[in-house]
């Protein structure tokens, strides 16, 4: 019974069902934030939100059941469980933070579709490699912040007046939004040599350290890629030796 279930669970129409279940739900969580709607048709979408609500307990209690406590070892078993758990949550007066976090079932997406997982996979184990290239961010943006808060803290205080807005300030600079115009340009008027300080330090975080981090994603991505690849090609040679010797002893039988 639990193999025939496990199955099931594991097919693709099963997988596609629960995807758009979940998409559905993603959709009437959406629309409990209008107040029109749900003075219109609040009893409708409540209802049909529980009914999707009930579709993930269902699915997560007949794969605990499959699997038993092997369902604990996968992580993105974790994950669901952990994503439905807050679902299931008392929602309250007080409780209102719980309510809005339900659409967090959507990351339940990720879990589904096997290229998304391999996305969020690939960015956890870039991780360590990108802790270093954070390190990195954080001197130069700590040598950065000291020099600024020094050159241009005295005349333009709201902005470099302490450590933690200079922080702020050289952050806003390396996203690129409104740099120039609304930072650079002027603190130009009053230091017009403001540029060689301003220009080198966009060049080192926002194209060179932050290009690293891309990259190191994008290789880890690619590793994973060519990992699961082999995994596959793995498991079909097992599986055409172990028909060919089944084949061979049915013969031998005979």
């Amino acid at each position: 019974m639990r193999a025939q279930i496990s199955k099931f669970l594991d097919q693709d129409m099963t997988r596609h069902v629960i995807m758009g279940v979940i998409l559905f739900n993603a959709i009437i969580l959406g629309l409990e934030t209008s107040e029109t709607i749900m003075a219109r048709a609040g009893a409708l979408i409540e209802t049909l939100d529980m009914i999707c609500l009930s579709v993930f307990v269902l699915e997560l209690v007949a794969k605990i059941y499959a699997k038993g406590f092997r369902f604990f070892r996968d992580g993105w078993n974790l994950f669901d469980f952990a994503i439905v758990g807050i679902s299931l949550s008392p929602v309250g007066e007080g409780l209102s933070v719980l309510r809005a976090l339900r659409i967090l079932r959507l990351l339940r997406v990720v879990s589904v579709v096997p290229s998304l997982r391999r996305v969020v996979e690939a960015f956890i184990l870039a991780l360590p490699g990108m802790a270093s290239v954070f390190l990195l961010t954080g001197i130069i943006f700590y040598i950065g912040s000291v020099i600024a808060t020094k050159l241009y803290g005295p005349t333009f205080p709201e902005w470099f007046g302490t450590l933690g807005e200079s922080l702020y300030t050289l952050f806003q600079v390396m996203t690129l939004e409104s740099w120039s115009m609304g930072v650079v340009r002027p603190v130009m008027e009053v230091h017009p040599q403001a540029w060689l300080f301003f220009v080198p330090f966009i060049l080192i975080t926002a194209f060179a350290v932050m290009n690293l981090v891309v990259g190191l994603i994008v290789s880890t991505m690619q590793e994973a890629h060519v990992e699961e690849e082999h995994a596959a090609t793995d498991s079909y040679r097992d599986d055409v030796l172990s028909r060919l010797d089944r084949i061979e002893k049915a013969l031998e039988r005979r």
